[in-house]
């Protein structure tokens, strides 16, 4: 019977793949929906020192990883399934492990990511920057954190890391190395480049609020886009790099009239 299900799954290693990571997605959002529903007011205790403080810290890390994920897995499915394709055509013997390692070091990335994103998160708020719902308090800083995302969008830096996420054949061919420290390896690079096209980007979930859930539905959907459309064009970045900094600067000016 053990047998015949491993068989099962292994003439079925895509859809496997495939099911398993909408599930992975499914559930994230989930969470997320779960979690603005609760009374966010409550988050005010991260202002406070003490281990009360530190489990505040932990739930906020705790949002933004699952938060990447929401976001950033849709964008990279097409790749791990590319990956899975490719270890398929390459070995003998079931892919499914190495393309779990490969897939679980993307999350790494974006749990690493959501570390930092968290300390800034705890730090603002303790110089009351953001509120207990969230959201920038300071239109100064809401302002600048749009310019420099729209900066961003036009930098060498923003071209390379978005050059690799475009291209997942030419990426994945290219840094491929077998059994599974390759796996990891390629993950974790593959992450990193991804984090390299959004993390200015990310920083904008402070303008609008880290659990207004229609503005995060949007980041992923632009994130996906980006790599997929016509955003992700040398004109595309101009053209959302310039309407960022254009935002950015009115939200400065208003800022300054006030």
């Amino acid at each position: 019977m053990l047998n015949q299900v491993v068989e099962w799954i292994a003439q079925r290693e895509r859809g496997v793949v495939a099911a398993a990571l909408g599930l992975i997605i499914v559930l994230a959002w989930a969470f997320l929906l779960a979690g603005a529903r609760m009374d966010m007011s409550d988050m005010s205790g991260m202002r406070h020192a003490g281990p009360e403080g530190g489990a505040r810290f932990v739930i906020v890390f705790v949002m933004w990883a699952v938060m990447m994920v929401a976001m950033m897995l849709p964008s990279a499915a097409p790749t791990i399934l590319l990956f899975a394709a490719l270890m398929r055509s390459r070995a003998t013997i079931s892919t499914l492990p190495a393309t779990a390692i490969f897939a679980g070091a993307y999350v790494v990335v974006g749990a690493a990511f959501s570390v930092v994103a968290a300390t800034a998160h705890w730090a603002l708020q303790r110089v009351e920057l953001v509120s207990a719902e969230m959201r920038s308090t300071s239109g100064v800083l809401g302002g600048l954190l749009l310019v420099a995302a729209g900066v961003y969008q036009l930098t060498p830096l923003k071209d390379a890391c978005l050059g690799r996420c475009r291209s997942p054949i030419l990426f994945l061919t290219r840094h491929w190395r077998p059994g599974p420290a390759g796996a990891l390896r390629v993950g974790l690079l593959h992450g990193a480049y991804c984090i390299g096209c959004c993390w200015a980007l990310m920083g904008l979930l402070f303008v609008a609020g880290v659990m207004n859930l229609l503005w995060v539905a949007a980041m992923a959907v632009f994130v996906l886009m980006e790599k997929m459309a016509f955003l992700g064009t040398r004109f595309g970045r101009v053209a959302t790099g310039a309407s960022l900094m254009v935002a950015g600067a009115v939200v400065l000016a208003v800022a300054w009239v006030r």
